[in-house]
């Protein structure tokens, strides 16, 4: 785990990363600090090994290259859930009270808001350019609703043009899913950025995060 900011703040900030998250999470960092004019704020970034293995909710065929999703995201929640800090009480209003954010890009978004269906241990979720392809997923979202305050998607206006038939499913998915979203009564936002997949994951990632601290 790598921690960026300050641990004592009432903000904490966890997101599933992979080396190639690693090598920007400063420079996330810094974009949060930007856009929320310096809120404190602490950022613990959790490595996953192997993403298609322990970020997928369940088993699914591959859709690229030759590696299946195992479906193993119940045993990285566990995990995850005995080491970040349990949520307050704090005052009436809730000012004072500490506020823990999941978040991620891609897969690690997708296991974001999935993990937002199976507990209620986050303030709110940061689902940059989330795989809602993932089969079954939005069906899913219908039947499981969120125990969270707050969501917020985004996704790159070129994302969905692709010749990968499931991942071009992406657009509709994440429009059907901010639907159920605000079928559920659920605060959230849709926010579509410019660019494909590949385009700016640390910018889109701290707007995520900004969105939901700013609240």
């Amino acid at each position: 785990m790598l921690i960026l900011g300050n641990p004592e703040a009432k903000i904490h900030l966890i997101q599933m990363v992979d080396d190639h998250d690693l090598s920007f999470i400063e420079q996330e960092t810094a974009y949060i600090r930007e856009l929320t004019g310096g809120m404190d704020f602490c950022l613990k970034a959790f490595r996953v090994e192997d993403w298609n293995r322990d970020l997928s909710p369940w088993p699914a065929p591959a859709v690229f290259g030759k590696e299946d999703f195992k479906g193993r995201a119940a045993g990285t929640l566990t995990e995850l859930l005995q080491l970040v800090p349990e949520r307050e009480e704090g005052s009436a209003d809730g000012a004072d009270r500490r506020k823990i954010f999941l978040g991620g890009y891609s897969l690690a978004g997708l296991f974001a808001l999935w993990a937002g269906s199976q507990t209620d241990a986050f303030d709110g979720i940061a689902a940059a350019s989330p795989s809602v392809w993932f089969p079954g997923f939005t069906d899913y979202l219908k039947a499981n609703p969120l125990k969270t305050d707050a969501v917020y998607l985004s996704l790159g206006d070129r994302e969905e043009r692709t010749r990968n038939p499931v991942m071009a499913r992406v657009g509709d998915a994440i429009r059907e899913t901010y639907d159920i979203l605000q079928a559920a009564k659920v605060p959230c936002t849709l926010e579509w950025n410019q660019g494909n997949h590949f385009k700016e994951a640390d910018l889109r990632t701290a707007k995520a995060y900004a969105w939901l601290m700013k609240r």
